[in-house]
C-alpha cells in the first residue's frame, strides 16, 4: 500500500526529475568588502571600470554548474580572478559578478562562495 501511495505521488508531481529541477542553491555566507584580500578590491574595481582586465578569462561566462549560486539563465554570471600573491598564473581566487549587480567571492576555486556586501 505504501509503495503505491508513493508512485501516486511521483506521479501526481511529475517525480524524481520535477523536484531535481526545482532545486534552490543552498544558502551562502555573506562578508563585508572590508574583509576581503586587498587584491579583491582592486578586481572589484575594475568591475565596475569594464576593465582592463589583466587575465584573458576575466568577464567569460561563469556557468554555476555545481549550482552553488542563485539559479539564474545562462550568462548572468561573470567571472574574474583575484590575485594571488606568490601564485603564478590565476591562482584559485576569483569574484562572480551578477548581471542583478551581487558579487561573489570565491577563495578556493569555486567550492565555496561568500556573497560580498558593500
Amino acid at each position: 500500500m505504501r509503495y503505491f501511495l508513493l508512485l501516486l505521488l511521483f506521479g501526481l508531481f511529475g517525480g524524481a526529475e520535477s523536484f531535481a529541477s526545482e532545486r534552490i542553491a543552498p544558502p551562502i555566507a555573506a562578508v563585508s568588502s572590508g574583509e576581503l584580500p586587498r587584491e579583491a578590491h582592486a578586481t572589484l574595481r575594475l568591475i565596475e571600470r569594464g576593465g582592463p582586465f589583466p587575465y584573458r578569462r576575466d568577464g567569460a561566462v561563469f556557468g554555476n554548474r555545481e549550482q552553488r549560486l542563485p539559479l539564474k539563465p545562462r550568462g548572468a554570471y561573470r567571472e574574474y580572478t583575484v590575485p594571488t600573491p606568490g601564485v603564478s598564473g590565476r591562482g584559485a581566487r576569483r569574484i562572480i559578478a551578477a548581471q542583478s549587480g551581487e558579487r561573489y567571492y570565491s577563495e578556493d576555486h569555486y567550492r565555496s562562495f561568500r556573497r560580498i556586501r558593500e
